[in-house]
């Protein structure tokens, strides 16, 4: 080994921010192609001629795959190289989004998803650690910005992108979107991305990462299919039971294996714990509004599909332009000051969507979007930043594999407990079972909506007054 670390290798320095756009290129199409696709599920509906349930798990696949096999991929990119997992993963994701934008069936629809769900998550978790490595201490607030700001423009720029594309193209073009942008970032990584320097070649614990699996699997197919048919089914509180089992086998067998798939004595790290729990419920958070917000401009305000799309694009536009900042700012005066004022903004945009009503003037509403893009922005750079640097070089893949995982967590349960309190207040103020919007009450809707943000500020003051804690103990130290 003749360079001790990217960082001393005067070339790969040269390239790092090349590297860094490649890398951000596919984090923004994997993150992207988790939200995309639900604004495109009534028009795949009818083209391939199945019930709306059965489109649902279009995206739905994708989401149980990516979170089954992130940990998986984490400790590969550990132990043969962070790099080539990335590489693979690029080529994987690629190939299938060509393959999801033909019109085939949902058997080969769902098949192409798999393919691209697992690129998707072999890339989600290699980012940051290829980052990590590649940055020099004094820019990797910066560079973890960038990741951040591609992940927050393609999980929350989905519908907005997906809305554009779909008032002029047909449904396959929201994936073959990323064919040109896949080809392009694997010219440049082919090129830019250096072979691996940190591997070390440790056995992969099978055992464990099948038990993450079916833990992921059993979890999420009960939620997303007691969602359609109620959770006291009893094949769905069985699907809670396997899942609540395997919870405790893994955690048993993780403790006794000599490789274990997840360091449980990562978490021991209070740094990087707390960082991991803030992003995951922050997720959850950002993505009441993304349930609820085009309910409000569409249905209650009566916003064409493409305009509620613009206001959405509020929040990633703002993010992606302080994001940056603010890991450049972290790194010359620390993080921790500013994942507390990042999420302070947050949970005061809550409090804005709580009182938005019928009447509230839209650039009312827009302020408020725009200032959770702020805080997510000002949060999410030191918060990975924290993250990344709270762990040991060889566990960088790992680290950057459980940073993922909280997010993609995050996604499916925000919108899970999202539609659940929405459709339940709905539910109580109408006093009959509400699934959908009532165009004759919105009211109705207002009521339900004002409910689930103050769920959702509950959520973002729990993230607030642990970081908080954080903050005051390193200052009285």
């Amino acid at each position: 080994m003749k360079q001790s670390s990217f960082t001393d290798n005067p070339i790969i320095q040269r390239h790092r921010w090349w590297i860094l756009v490649a890398i951000c290129l596919f984090t923004f199409m994997s993150t992207l192609d988790g939200s995309i696709v639900n604004i495109a599920l009534p028009v795949m509906s009818r083209d391939l001629k199945i019930p709306m349930n059965q489109a649902e798990w279009v995206v739905s696949i994708y989401l149980i795959v990516i979170c089954s096999l992130l940990l998986l991929f984490g400790k590969l990119g550990d132990s043969r190289g962070k790099i080539r997992i990335f590489k693979l993963g690029s080529v994987l994701f690629t190939v299938g989004s060509l393959l999801c934008g033909f019109s085939a069936g949902l058997p080969f629809l769902l098949i192409a998803r798999v393919v691209q769900a697992v690129g998707a998550a072999m890339t989600m978790a290699t980012n940051s650690g290829i980052i990590t490595e590649v940055f020099p201490f004094s820019e990797r607030g910066r560079a973890l910005g960038m990741i951040g700001s591609f992940v927050a423009l393609g999980s929350i720029a989905g519908p907005g992108i997906g809305g554009i594309l779909l008032a002029h193209l047909s449904w396959g073009y929201i994936f073959w979107i990323n064919v040109p942008v896949g080809i392009v970032a694997l010219v440049i990584g082919q090129v830019i991305l250096p072979h691996d320097l940190v591997v070390t070649r440790q056995p992969i614990d099978r055992r464990g990462a099948g038990l993450f699996a079916l833990l992921m699997v059993s979890l999420f197919a009960g939620v997303f299919i007691g969602q359609e048919v109620g959770f006291t089914q009893p094949a769905i509180l069985g699907l809670f039971a396997i899942a609540a089992l395997t919870l405790t086998g893994f955690i048993w067998w993780e403790q006794r294996a000599t490789d274990p798939i997840l360091a449980l004595s990562l978490f021991h790290n209070w740094q990087f714990s707390i960082s991991i729990l803030c992003a995951f419920l922050i997720f959850i958070a950002n993505f009441f509004f993304n349930v609820i917000a085009p309910f409000y401009l569409e249905n209650a305000r009566g916003l064409a599909a493409n305009y509620a799309g613009y206001a959405l694009m509020t929040f990633p536009i703002v993010q992606v332009v302080v994001a940056p900042v603010a890991g450049a700012v972290s790194d010359k005066i620390g993080p921790e000051l500013l994942t507390f004022v990042g999420l302070v903004l947050i949970s005061i945009s809550q409090v804005g969507y709580m009182f938005a009503g019928l009447t509230t003037p839209l650039w009312i509403f827009m302020f408020f979007i725009g200032l959770v893009g702020l805080g997510n922005g000002i949060f999410m750079a030191p918060n990975n930043s924290i993250v990344m640097s709270a762990v040991p070089v060889k566990d960088l893949g790992i680290a950057g594999g459980v940073n993922a995982l909280a997010r993609e967590l995050g996604m499916v349960i925000g919108i899970s407990v999202a539609t659940t309190v929405l459709f339940s207040s709905m539910t109580h103020y109408a006093g009959h079972k509400v699934t959908a919007y009532l165009p004759a009450h919105p009211e109705i809707f207002i009521a339900g909506m004002r409910v689930s943000f103050i769920v959702a500020l509950v959520i973002c003051l729990l993230a607030t007054g642990v970081t908080g804690w954080r903050l005051y103990r390193r200052r009285v130290r």
